[in-house]
């Protein structure tokens, strides 16, 4: 019984683009932890999203809330009402 094997060349291909999208996940992966370190730890950071980009700042809310962290988005609004006020 003859057994075919495959082409070369398609497993080639299969292998790097493997090797490709893994090490392209973890960059993505890296960068996103990145940005949400700084965005637990520096609130002028989050002042900077929530100015430029608030749905972002939305979406990291949220996930605050559903972990257990609530009270970030009430002490947000009220250090930057209070940096407004002040001006």
């Amino acid at each position: 019984m003859l057994r075919k094997t495959p082409k070369p060349a398609i497993w080639k291909f299969i292998k790097g683009s493997a090797k490709t999208l893994f090490v392209l996940e973890a960059v993505c992966f890296a960068a996103s932890y990145g940005v949400y370190y700084r965005m637990n730890t520096n609130r002028e950071f989050r002042q900077h999203i929530h100015e430029n980009y608030p749905f972002v700042l939305d979406y990291y809310y949220k996930i605050g809330e559903i972990v257990g962290d609530s009270t970030v988005r009430q002490a947000d609004a009220s250090y930057w009402s209070a940096l407004k006020k002040s001006d």
